[in-house]
């Protein structure tokens, strides 16, 4: 029996292997059909598009990533607490209370949560055959943790302390006679009133996150907060470390501002403190002027006689 045809075309192939194909390939190169015949495998697919981005390509995408480290918080104290600290803290609220809050305390936070919040949701059963469905219908807020360092006065923890105190009103004796000073033997039984919510509640409690070219950021504002509890200030011998006291507070809801700073361009339009004086109306000879001006030009040489008198007439 003859063996397969071979000649130039094939290159040396056999003839009867598909069409004499000289891009053949077999073994493990070659792929196989149903049939069992070998076919040639399909080139290989170039690399995504994405794996061709430089780092600069993926950053102008992407822009610029926020930062964790760059916030501020602020309280605003209700005029009752005002009153109380003023009174029974007046070493720490020299020049008031609020001034201390805005200048020290707001700075001293080392550690701050953005809120998040959750639904509770209810399931319904039949309002289709075996799917079950889930409704919501009440949004709960989880308390906000905040961690601010001790200052060596430790104000930041006696700032605290007195809120606290604040709302539940303090050791009151039950003569009635008001609380015993600082290092005082206090004896006795005592009891404690709480304090009506709207007193020590402060209506707006804020954390500001901005980026370090002030250009964008976002206030968190919480509605009706105030300190629940505070941790466990643990001290101990050994390496000496920063102080802190983490406050968990409470609120009622809280709402997100989103602010654009303006852009470079854009000037603010300053007002004006006196307003504009009215214009005395122009007289038909005025009005003649303005006409002959804008037909002629202003500031055109006037060299004809006519033009001369026109021009004298009017001036």
């Amino acid at each position: 029996m003859a063996g397969p045809r071979v000649d130039a075309t094939n290159r040396g192939l056999p003839a009867d292997r598909p069409g004499g194909n000289p891009n053949y390939k077999s073994g493990r190169d070659a792929d196989s059909d149903e049939s069992g015949a070998s076919k040639p495998r399909s080139p290989k697919r170039s690399p995504s598009a994405a794996l061709n981005l430089s780092m600069n390509d993926i950053q102008n995408k992407i822009g610029n990533l926020a930062l964790t480290n760059t916030y501020y918080v602020n309280i605003a104290l209700t005029e009752q607490l005002k009153t109380h600290f003023d009174k029974s803290y007046k070493d720490i609220s020299k020049g008031g209370i609020q001034k201390f809050v805005d200048e020290k305390l707001g700075y001293l936070c080392s550690e701050a949560t953005l809120p998040v919040s959750s639904y509770a949701t209810a399931e319904v059963k039949d309002n289709y055959m075996g799917i079950p469905q889930e409704f919501a219908h009440t949004r709960l807020y989880t308390d906000v943790d905040m961690t601010f360092y001790v200052d060596s006065d430790y104000s930041v923890l006696r700032f605290f302390e007195g809120w606290m105190d604040y709302i539940s009103g303090g050791n009151t004796k039950i003569d009635g006679k008001s609380e015993p000073a600082a290092g005082s033997d206090v004896g006795g039984n005592v009891y404690r009133r709480f304090v009506f919510p709207d007193f020590y509640k402060v209506k707006t409690m804020t954390i500001k996150k901005f980026e370090r070219d002030f250009k964008r950021e976002l206030t968190y504002t919480f509605i009706n907060a105030f300190p629940k509890g505070l941790t466990a200030i643990p001290v101990s011998y050994g390496p000496a470390d920063l102080l802190k006291v983490t406050a968990t507070f409470n609120f009622d809801r809280y709402v997100v501002e989103r602010e654009i700073a303006p852009a470079a361009s854009e000037k603010p339009a300053i007002l004006s403190e006196e307003p504009p004086k009215p214009q005395k109306p122009l007289t038909p000879a005025e009005l003649q002027r303005q006409a002959f001006e804008k037909s002629v030009g202003k500031n055109r040489v006037f060299r004809s006689e006519a033009a001369q008198e026109i021009a004298a007439k009017y001036k």
